[in-house]
């Protein structure tokens, strides 16, 4: 991608906030979501009920908001409320877990070819739909996907509902089907408090035509307390002007520290993509092949040049466990 500006629709100057860059979740200040009863400690989760797919016509998606300005507002939030510095590698052990391929062969698209595994996801909170972006990741379950923690969860706040992912979006279509949620997984340090450095979350899909998600479209590897400063390759569907959020973008770059917020942990990496690519996976390396080691988070001010991802360590880590083994 060049390297113009990040993610949002209406950034805020840096000298006032940062914003994020990519859609977020709903749009009412709610008291947040009780924990389901399968939540382990340290971790919020929701079940979901109903088929939110056939909600989802052509039309709709389309018209879906990047809802950075709820990213926005959870970084006001939390602006002046002094964090500790995050995680660091030392803090856990490094893990790796694999993926898996498809069993169906790539679409192909002229501009930007889909990846099986890689996908929007759309969802109301506040009585607004949203859309974001997401990723097919290794799971004992084979039906996780992962995202922001703002296309999740307010943060803090509702959970949001109709949470559906459509891999490989094009142009509206739906090629490997619309997958709906039933159950949505994050830390609690986003979910009570929409701590910038804990911004991902996580939803398990329930199965289409008696099949699991990973086993129509893959999953990615995933890798929890690597090492600082690598190589990534990151997706995402930007929606926000320039960009219509019809096909798939990406940026490629070696990360570095945020200098304006290091109590976040957060690594950026050059890139101009909008709002609607929250949530987009970063791989490691240079290419979709890799291991998912963040996700597309938040960027600062109207002419960024920089997308943020957090560090993924042991906090995110027990999100993702309590959810791929749900």
């Amino acid at each position: 991608m060049t390297i113009t500006r990040t993610l949002a629709t209406s950034l805020m100057s840096l000298s006032t906030a940062a914003v994020f860059a990519f859609s977020s979740a709903g749009g009412a200040t709610a008291a947040p979501s009780a924990p389901g009863n399968d939540a382990a400690p340290g971790i919020s989760s929701t079940r979901t009920t109903g088929d939110a797919a056939d909600y989802w016509t052509p039309e709709r998606m389309r018209a879906a908001v990047p809802g950075d300005s709820l990213a926005k507002k959870a970084l006001q939030r939390q602006k002046g409320n002094a964090a500790p510095l995050g995680e660091t590698p030392s803090n856990g052990t490094e893990t790796k877990i694999k993926g898996s391929d498809p069993t169906v062969q790539p679409m192909a698209n002229a501009s930007e070819s889909p990846v099986p595994h890689i996908g929007k996801v759309f969802f109301t909170l506040g009585g607004t739909d949203y859309v974001c972006s997401a990723n097919s990741v290794a799971a004992t379950n084979r039906s996780t996907v992962s995202t922001a923690g703002h296309c999740i969860n307010e943060g803090p706040g509702a959970f949001a509902t109709r949470f559906t992912f459509v891999p490989a979006y094009l142009n509206g279509s739906a090629p490997y089907g619309k997958w709906t949620a039933r159950a949505l997984y994050a830390p609690t340090q986003w979910s009570s408090s929409g701590n910038m450095q804990y911004d991902t979350g996580f939803a398990v899909m329930s199965p289409l035509n008696g099949r699991n998600l990973a086993d129509v479209v893959g999953a990615s590897g995933v890798r929890f307390n690597a090492a600082r400063g690598l190589a990534y390759k990151a997706f995402g569907y930007p929606a926000a002007p320039p960009f219509n959020g019809e096909s798939l973008k990406s940026c490629s770059w070696t990360a570095t520290n945020d200098p304006y917020n290091p109590q976040f942990n957060t690594q950026g990496i050059p890139c101009n993509m909008t709002g609607g690519s929250s949530g987009g996976p970063w791989f490691i390396g240079t290419s979709a092949g890799g291991y998912q080691n963040s996700v597309n988070s938040y960027g600062y001010g109207s002419n960024s040049t920089t997308m943020y991802g957090p560090y993924w360590g042991s906090v995110i880590q027990s999100a993702y466990n309590a959810a791929a083994a749900s």
